[in-house]
């Protein structure tokens, strides 16, 4: 499972030229689900995503999580994250998780996400062409893939 996470004072997701979720300060997550993900990924990348030190405190040093901001989430699912690029020019999209397996993984991921925050976690929609807007603040863009727990 992958998280684009991006530190933003706003973002929103629109569908049909209608707003479907928008937040202020806070994280976009970009969320790609691969095949081979389950619960278990779910577990560590929302304790991951929490407790993330990538808010300036007082000093201007990025020590504070979204936890200790009362920071915002913006969740939007992108089975490109899980693109292929080693042969030609056309990515590879067989990782990622088809839609059976990744919808209830991915609303699984924004329940979890929003126990976590104490309150509800707006989303955009599986598999729906979207358009997403953002200030990224910093910017500051992380890559968090609980295949690889570094």
């Amino acid at each position: 499972m992958r998280a684009l996470l991006q530190r933003v004072s706003e973002a929103s997701v629109t569908i049909d030229s209608t707003v479907n979720g928008e937040i202020g300060p806070g994280f976009l997550i970009l969320l790609g689900i691969e095949q081979v993900d389950d619960e278990s990924d779910i577990d560590w990348l929302v304790k991951k995503i929490l407790g993330m030190r990538i808010f300036e405190d007082e000093a201007g040093k990025m020590n504070l999580s979204i936890l200790d901001t009362g920071g915002d989430a913006l969740v939007v699912s992108q089975f490109t994250l899980h693109a292929r690029v080693k042969k030609g020019n056309r990515p590879s999209f067989e990782r990622a998780a088809r839609p059976e397996q990744a919808i209830p993984l991915y609303e699984k991921f924004v329940s979890e996400l929003e126990k976590g925050l104490g309150r509800p976690v707006p989303t955009g929609q599986f598999g729906a062409m979207m358009d997403v807007a953002l200030v990224n603040d910093g910017p500051v863009t992380i890559m968090i893939d609980s295949r690889n727990r570094e």
